[in-house]
């Protein structure tokens, strides 16, 4: 059974820390105003939604006790309808949309909504550990060199040899196309600590290579210095994402379930797939992933028209380039996370929602979203405009 996705809505990004624009929201009340409007726009009786999947990272505070089952009571729906919380660390919204996908396709759901939140102005990244070590000592035995990504995105620019000036571009590309579009209804306009909160927080438009030229490396110490002898050193807060709030959601139906209750589908899930890689070097994943994901539907790169690759930082969409080829016009052409920000639970279903509007606006057929994620992973989703 064909599962398809029918609407797609995402908050603006607010800067996640205290003063961001969405930083005096309880997380759930903002994924909640999502889902109510994402149901509300499809005109179907809420009952008939059959879960609710949710990407949340940090599972602390206002985050924890599921968040999806809270943001869905937050949302008016009835209490009949359930909700469960996703950790695939930055790829979680993106794995609700692959757990939709999956029950709609077996015909155990109808209609999924498949959404994510992250509040990192007040449950910043890492806040869910309680201050302790979250990698026992098995695994720290099996893989002494474990870093945290900012190191490994610094391992896959020393890998495949991308260096700070081609980083710089990229960053500055990204705030330059994103700035450049008309986000329109893909946003969903929420009350701001200074007023009606209907654009993303994040984007610079006067970015140049030249300002990020001066920034100093992000992540480098003396200590992780002598540890990596050969490494350059050049990720910085220019050309890494920024963390960020945000909620986003995403309604997957079967196709009968559309046609019956007359909603239109707007990109068909053709195929979903994750991958374990190298928790060392961590952020490479979504090279075997696209692989896997190209050679399960007999596809070349050449035959997607839009592709995102999540700008967790620029070595990573410039490392899957120089793996996989194709044309880096059709990468991350709306901008991405570099620009738009990085709310790690939300980001997956809020780069669907760019990638749907991405598709109509260019009239692609095809889009492929790919994500890097702690601890060695990454999701692939191939989708067709219909």
């Amino acid at each position: 059974m064909s599962a398809v996705i029918v609407d797609v809505l995402r908050t603006a990004s607010g800067r996640g820390k205290p003063g961001g624009a969405l930083s005096a929201w309880h997380p759930a009340a903002l994924l909640g105003t999502v889902i109510a409007e994402l149901v509300d726009r499809a005109g179907i009786d809420p009952a008939l939604v059959d879960d609710v999947v949710a990407g949340c990272v940090s599972q602390v505070g206002q985050q924890t006790q599921n968040v999806a089952r809270t943001a869905a009571l937050a949302a008016g729906l009835p209490v009949t309808v359930p909700g469960t919380t996703v950790d695939r660390q930055c790829g979680s919204s993106q794995q609700a949309i692959h757990f939709a996908h999956a029950a709609v396709a077996a015909g155990l759901a109808e209609c999924v909504v498949a959404c994510g939140v992250e509040l990192m102005s007040t449950h910043p990244i890492g806040s869910a550990a309680l201050d302790r070590d979250p990698i026992p000592a098995q695994v720290h035995g099996r893989f002494p060199a474990l870093t945290h990504q900012g190191v490994a995105a610094e391992l896959v620019a020393t890998r495949f040899g991308i260096g700070r000036e081609a980083q710089d571009a990229y960053a500055a590309r990204s705030h330059a196309r994103a700035a450049a579009v008309t986000w329109g209804d893909e946003i969903l306009p929420v009350a701001g600590i200074a007023g009606t909160h209907a654009t993303d927080e994040t984007i610079r438009p006067a970015t140049t290579v030249d300002g990020l030229a001066g920034l100093q490396p992000a992540f480098r110490t003396d200590a992780l210095a002598a540890r990596h002898p050969g490494m350059a050193w050049t990720v910085t807060a220019g050309n890494a994402s920024p963390l960020t709030d945000g909620a986003s959601a995403v309604l997957v139906t079967s196709e009968a379930f559309a046609e019956r209750h007359g909603l239109r589908p707007r990109v068909r899930i053709v195929d979903s797939v994750v991958v374990g890689s190298d928790p060392v070097e961590m952020l490479s994943g979504v090279i075997p992933a696209t692989q896997r994901i190209l050679e399960r539907n007999r596809m070349r790169i050449d035959d997607v028209d839009l592709v995102e690759v999540n700008e967790a930082f620029a070595s990573i969409p410039l490392a899957w380039l120089a793996a996989i080829g194709g044309d880096g016009d059709r990468l991350n052409a709306r901008g991405g996370a570099i620009a738009l920000g990085h709310a790690l639970g939300s980001s997956g279903t809020r780069i669907m929602t760019t990638l749907v509007h991405g598709l109509e606006r260019s009239r692609g057929r095809l889009g492929l979203q790919t994500m890097c994620e702690g601890g060695g992973m990454a999701n692939a989703t191939l989708v067709e405009r219909l």
